[in-house]
């Protein structure tokens, strides 16, 4: 899937089925600010396979409602069933503004790329990129020669502190386990942590991952940037 080319931006929802027969389409959140993402007129662009009838287009919402505390959009032009499936899937991105504050937990990736990853303490690699997918944000990690996929979410990555160069994991029994433990303390990270280059993105949390993903990039199936429902980059 190849990115649709966009500046900074924010990754705030995901489409993920079609509600009833008007075009309505169910949303994931990725913010935690629905209300100023999702207003009537918000354009979005779109995240979607190159062969979608939708790719390189933007989407204009005409409303969002909420039906037994699930998100349902309206949008311009879809408007029956048939259009709303053909959108499953589809990944919501705007335009992000720089006069306005970040959401908490919301990091861009050009934030996150460089950061040093901590382990009780020691550290233990460097995220070499962040990876956009339908499901969650993972962090790629650069450890040892090789690279992990750390899903980008409140339990398994409870800190982020872009100050200090650091990120702090508490991985689940088995992900880093076939690697060595590295013995690099972690004021080592520092310097590591402020030189990685950005792949121009950013990552959410929905939940028990990190919130708004911001991003410098392009919506595809993957792009280079983290989101917004669970622990994300910013907003």
């Amino acid at each position: 899937m190849v990115d649709a080319p966009r500046t900074q931006q924010l990754r705030v929802g995901r489409l993920t089925k079609a509600h009833g027969l008007k075009g309505a389409i169910k949303l994931e959140l990725y913010t935690d600010d629905p209300e100023r993402r999702f207003v009537p007129g918000a354009e979005f662009s779109l995240q979607v396979p190159d062969s979608s009838p939708w790719h390189g287009r933007h989407l204009v919402l005409r409303e969002l409602r909420w039906y037994n505390q699930q998100p349902v959009g309206f949008f311009d032009g879809v408007d029956d069933r048939t259009a709303a499936e053909s959108l499953a899937k589809a990944i919501l991105w705007v335009d992000e503004n720089p006069d306005e504050a970040p959401e908490p937990d919301a990091w861009y990736d050009h934030q996150l790329v460089g950061l040093a990853v901590l382990r009780d303490g020691v550290r233990i690699g460097q995220v070499a990129h962040v990876d956009h997918l339908p499901a969650q944000d993972l962090l790629v990690v650069k450890m040892q020669g090789r690279e992990v996929m750390v899903p980008f979410v409140q339990a398994i990555v409870p800190e982020v502190d872009v100050e200090a160069g650091t990120i702090t994991v508490t991985p689940p029994p088995g992900l880093f386990e076939d690697l060595a433990e590295a013995d690099e303390p972690a004021d080592a990270a520092g310097p590591d942590a402020a030189s990685g280059t950005a792949d121009d993105d950013a990552t959410p949390a929905d939940g028990d991952a990190h919130g708004d993903a911001a991003d410098g990039g392009v919506p595809g199936e993957a792009p280079g940037a983290a989101s917004d429902p669970a622990q994300q980059p910013a907003d």
